[in-house]
């Protein structure tokens, strides 16, 4: 079955719980975003909400605007209250899954000590509804996200008069992330991984070993069965899509998305009440997501980090204690073998993978005391 076949509107609940699976196979945000009635029970919010928002400093920056990026136009949202400050580069997951939308729950408080700059990746969100899609697909490489990342970076660099950017990825956006840095570390103050996707293949090893164990605590019937029907997994068998389902309910049900609970419905709500977005913008992450995951699927299962044992500039990972979704082990263990001029492991003990909305005080804190004394030398 094609990627396009699994909808929200049919199966909400399943959905919910794959979103940064980096290969989920529908959104979850449809079956909100089909409904006018939903959408206009948020009305009043979003119009305080798009109040509370508005940036008044006088050297402040609050601008959104399209990049012609790698030949295709993606939406760039840039945010802060002055804009001597660092600027942070932020490189959203999924794929596809864009965090523009959902920043207005965390970012506020971080553009007092940064200029923020999300984007919207091609194929994804405003991103999609912004390009004629008949040869779209065909673009949809890791290596042209990298080249993608890298061009906006230079042109922040020169919009904004910065020598360099702090660049920071967030679950699938690692993988871009990391990547761009590895090729232009000459751009980037410092690196932050949050979320690091290290291997796929290990986070699949470990999410499963994870969700196996948890639900024979729980003497859960149901999920034993059917995670030991694809065991050993991944295993010498192909990563098929029915498996990789079966694999990632369990664990992101037993809090492997967000800590301590099964489905984080703040996180999914949040498109419906963004300043950023209207409802055809909401549609559109649905339409992104189907349009994007079956094309990168391939090589995002290829990916693997193991081999870089040096790394050219300071380097952070943000580690949710909790995070099934792309687990943490394997990023601490790469971490600790890696030559850099600065290294630093960071660890949410109450987070899983949504650690900027899970703690977000601890977030912030981070950043300022570790990360913008980087960005200020």
């Amino acid at each position: 079955m094609q990627p396009n076949h699994l909808r929200a509107n049919t199966c909400q609940h399943l959905p919910q719980l794959l979103l940064f699976l980096a290969i989920i196979l529908a959104s979850p945000f449809a079956a909100h975003a089909q409904n006018n009635d939903v959408t206009d029970k948020y009305a009043g919010g979003k119009k305080l909400i798009t109040g509370l928002s508005k940036i008044l400093s006088p050297n402040g920056v609050q601008e959104n605007f399209e990049a012609t990026l790698g030949g295709t136009k993606q939406w760039v949202f840039v945010r802060g209250q002055d804009r001597n400050n660092p600027v942070i580069l932020f490189v959203h997951g999924g794929p596809a899954s864009p965090m523009a939308p959902v920043a207005w729950t965390w970012q506020r408080p971080l553009e007092e000590y940064f200029t923020m700059v999300q984007y919207d990746q091609r194929a994804s969100g405003k991103s999609f509804l912004a390009n004629d899609t008949t040869n779209l697909g065909a673009t949809l490489h890791i290596d042209r996200y990298v080249d993608d990342c890298i061009e906006l970076a230079e042109q922040i660099r020169q919009k904004y008069h910065k020598k360099k950017l702090v660049l920071m990825g967030h679950s699938w956006g690692t993988i871009i992330a990391m990547r761009a840095a590895l090729k232009r570390p000459d751009l980037f103050y410092v690196y932050v991984g949050t979320g690091q996707n290290i291997n796929t293949v290990d986070n699949e090893r470990v999410s499963f070993e994870f969700g196996l164990k948890e639900a024979m605590r729980r003497k859960d019937t149901v999920a034993i069965r059917e995670l030991q029907s694809i065991a050993p997994y991944p295993g010498n068998q192909p990563i098929t899509r029915e498996r990789i389902i079966i694999a990632r309910k369990w664990p992101q049900e037993y809090g492997g998305l967000a800590a301590y609970r099964p489905v984080p419905a703040y996180f999914f709500n949040a498109p419906l009440m963004s300043p950023e977005y209207d409802k055809k913008d909401v549609d559109a992450i649905d339409q992104g997501n189907i349009f994007t995951l079956g094309r990168v699927m391939d090589e995002f299962l290829a990916v693997d980090f193991k081999h870089v044992k040096e790394f050219p500039i300071p380097v952070l990972m943000f580690m949710g204690r909790h995070d099934y979704t792309t687990p943490s082990e394997p990023t601490d263990a790469w971490l600790k073998k890696v030559k850099a001029p600065y290294k630093k492991g960071v660890w949410f003990e109450n987070s899983s993978h949504l650690m900027m909305m899970e703690e977000p005080g601890k977030f912030l804190l981070t950043l300022v005391q570790d990360v913008r004394p980087l960005a200020l030398k």
